[in-house]
């Protein structure tokens, strides 16, 4: 299945985020800024904290790029608020945590395990008009970089904001990007 160009389904999902009561996140929440479905397996894991604390250390500046983070597990917003007033790492990120216990965003994205019940590692990076621009996926025992995630995002804020532009492999802000044309093929 073709995800990236694709726009977003229909969705609404019970969140749990650090300072708040529980509160609901639907499709139409997401639109008008940037935002990262960030899917990890399951609460009171292994990997997952890592990556989740990996995350957490970018957060403040996803936000000064008007990016929301969503860390989307199949486990219940109950079990997210236990694991966040429990784990050391966990307890201190501030993104929302929806909780996807019916499948209904593992399964818009692709990413639920038949007959396991849990999503596959995977991010997905939607840009405000619900389009979905970056896909990011791993086997279980392979965390993500949240530095690189980053990178791709700012590079996807990029081109979105210069048509005719894109960014070479392993762009950073300030870097030269690239004006594709005939002159350049054969050229790079």
């Amino acid at each position: 299945m073709g995800i990236i160009g694709s726009t977003i389904k229909p969705f609404k999902a019970t969140a749990f985020q650090a300072g708040k009561d529980f509160f609901d996140v639907t499709d139409e929440d997401v639109k008008g800024k940037w935002a990262v479905f960030f899917f990890y397996p399951a609460d009171f894991t292994f990997v997952c904290p890592t990556e989740l604390e990996d995350l957490g250390e970018q957060y403040n500046m996803l936000q000064k790029m008007d990016v929301e983070v969503y860390a989307v597990s199949t486990d219940t917003h109950f079990s997210h608020k236990a694991w966040h007033d429990t784990s050391e790492k966990i307890g201190k990120l501030q993104f929302p945590f929806l909780g996807d216990q019916n499948h209904v965003l593992a399964t818009n994205f692709d990413v639920l395990r038949e007959g396991v019940g849990l999503a596959d590692r995977a991010t997905f990076v939607v840009d405000p008009d619900g389009v979905i621009q970056i896909m990011e996926q791993t086997c279980e025992g392979v965390g993500r970089n949240a530095n690189e995630l980053a990178r791709k995002i700012k590079a996807a804020q990029y081109v979105r904001a210069n048509p005719g532009q894109v960014c070479p492999a392993a762009w950073e802000e300030g870097s030269e990007t690239l004006a594709p044309s005939l002159d350049l093929v054969g050229k790079i």
